[in-house]
């Protein structure tokens, strides 16, 4: 079983609280908005670290990490990007691969809105965490938590981080 943080947005905006959920997960993922390499850093440091770079990412984030990471959790086959639309109205660059070879778990992050969904049409679970940094026009700061075992993604739960 792995236990999972999935973040997003945090556009330069780290705190005790997210470092505090950080260190309790397995693997922290983030879909992208990351802002600065120190907020990788400071994640990277407690527990191995997954991330993509989102449309405000400079180019020392993104020679660190990829627009796209698509791997194996486990059994699940995830894809992590920050811009990619929600089911069935997926952004034109993943709508191809995600009718042709959908994964089972696919992560998005950009909207700002906590979102969780099924896309009964391909089979996958859609999953956006939101933000958790204190830019943008989100009123509350979100993330997520869940457990990956074998095939089964589990115990699904939304962390809210108060307001922005």
């Amino acid at each position: 079983m792995t236990k999972i943080l999935l973040l997003s947005d945090t556009h330069s905006h780290l705190d005790e609280t997210i470092l505090k959920y950080a260190a309790m997960a397995d693997e922290i993922w983030h879909a992208g908005d990351i802002g600065s390499l120190e907020v990788c850093d400071a994640l990277s440091a407690l527990k191995p670290l997954r991330a993509v770079y989102g449309n405000i990412d400079d180019h020392s984030i993104q020679q660190e990490y990829p627009l796209n990471n698509r791997f194996m959790c486990e059994e699940v086959d995830v894809w992590i990007t920050h811009i990619g639309g929600y089911p069935p109205k997926y952004n034109p660059n993943t709508r191809g691969e995600i009718k042709k070879k959908p994964p089972k778990l696919f992560i998005c992050g950009h909207s700002h809105i906590l979102k969780v969904m099924w896309d009964k049409n391909v089979g996958l679970l859609h999953m956006n965490p939101g933000a958790c940094g204190k830019h943008g026009f989100h009123q509350v700061r979100t993330m997520l938590r869940f457990t990956i075992d074998g095939k089964e993604i589990n115990d699904l739960e939304v962390i809210e981080l108060g307001k922005r």
